[in-house]
């Protein structure tokens, strides 16, 4: 899905005109579907992220793979999409939406287990 969002022709969004406008419409759809992104891929991992020890290792490892997903996401749709153009602003409003969806994530975590404290 992120895949297809990205790659759709840029004249189906706002156009970033400086830097002042860079927190544009369409820097939100990047927070948003990175943030979904990261939040799920933890989710996909809350097993073992309620394991200690291997906390640190999983967030490391979804962060990894977001960041990298994301500067993919920018080259090609600097060199392979039509009508796209890769920019930097995207890329962090997408580096900024994978940290977005670990804070919501751990938020999300926490709550859960103090209303679990709170039941036992």
């Amino acid at each position: 899905m992120i895949l297809l969002l990205t790659g759709l022709p840029g004249d189906y969004f706002p156009k970033v005109v400086s830097f002042w406008d860079w927190l544009s419409p369409d820097k939100l759809v990047h927070f948003f579907i990175f943030g979904v992104f990261t939040f799920l891929l933890l989710w996909g991992y809350r097993a073992q992220y309620l394991q200690e020890s291997k906390r640190f290792v999983i967030v490391r490892n979804v962060l990894i793979i977001g960041f990298f997903y994301s500067g993919l996401t920018e080259f090609l749709q600097a060199y392979v999409f039509v009508g796209r153009h890769g920019n930097l602003f995207d890329m962090l409003a997408n580096v900024i939406g994978c940290l977005i969806g670990v804070v919501l994530f751990r938020l999300l975590i926490r709550k859960n287990k103090r209303e679990n404290k709170s039941l036992t």
